[in-house]
């Protein structure tokens, strides 16, 4: 990804209706795991969801292939390493939590980074994976971002139980707006990260997706899936 585009994600993340959710997920996720420990969150770009762990009592590491997402992790006070996901350069069993929010499906050997997920957390530690769903939405948006793949859920789970993890669940989300999502990037050119989105449309699209947390929606197709899984 370009740096002008991180840059731009990172100052647009902290009130983004998509990126604030998402934050929200990770912070419900992480509480029910109970006592923190050390985590790693690969692919952290500016630490959006690095800062999430470490209000939470995490000792986190945020690590990005990208030098300039490593520097701004680091203005923004976080212990940033430069680290490829395929490779990382910690030993076996250094963390309890692994997290990986919209990465693997930049990775074209994306089994490889699973592995070394798996390789890296301690037996009994926690990954939590989100990734875009289902290639029936790819667009534009999908290539001005460097994805190589959507995914469904099968070859999700398919993905990470080859890794050696037991899926503990799976659900989607982004499920009500999906069908809006999937008109729009008809149309789109490009990315759909809005760094001028009104106020008042921001605010109502963040109400739509709270809903999901109150609705029986994750069996539904969504615009992303989310999976839980444990080193066994």
């Amino acid at each position: 990804m370009e740096s002008s585009l991180l840059r731009r994600m990172t100052d647009v993340e902290t009130r983004h209706w998509w990126f604030r959710e998402k934050r929200n997920i990770l912070a419900r996720a992480v509480r029910r795991l109970g006592r923190p420990g050390r985590a790693l969150d690969i692919g952290a770009a500016g630490g959006g969801n690095s800062g999430v762990l470490v209000e939470h009592g995490w000792s986190t590491v945020a690590a990005d292939l990208s030098p300039t997402a490593v520097d701004i992790a680091r203005e923004r006070g976080f212990d940033a390493v430069e680290a490829d996901a395929c490779a990382l350069p910690w030993d076996a069993g250094t963390f309890d939590l692994v997290t990986a929010f919209e990465i693997l499906e930049h990775i074209e050997q994306d089994g490889m980074a699973v592995a070394e997920m798996f390789r890296v957390l301690r037996p009994g530690g926690t990954a939590l994976i989100t990734v875009p769903a289902d290639m029936r939405l790819w667009s534009a948006h999908d290539e001005a971002v460097d994805h190589v793949r959507r995914y469904d859920r099968e070859g999700l789970c398919r993905l990470v139980e080859a890794a050696g993890f037991v899926v503990d669940e799976v659900w989607s989300w982004n499920v009500l707006l999906r069908p809006v999502v999937a008109r729009h990037r008809q149309r789109s050119n490009g990315t759909d990260i809005d760094v001028h989105m009104p106020a008042v449309l921001n605010l109502l699209l963040f109400g739509i997706v709270v809903l999901e947390r109150f609705l029986p929606l994750g069996s539904l197709p969504g615009v992303s899936l989310i999976l839980r899984a444990h080193r066994p």
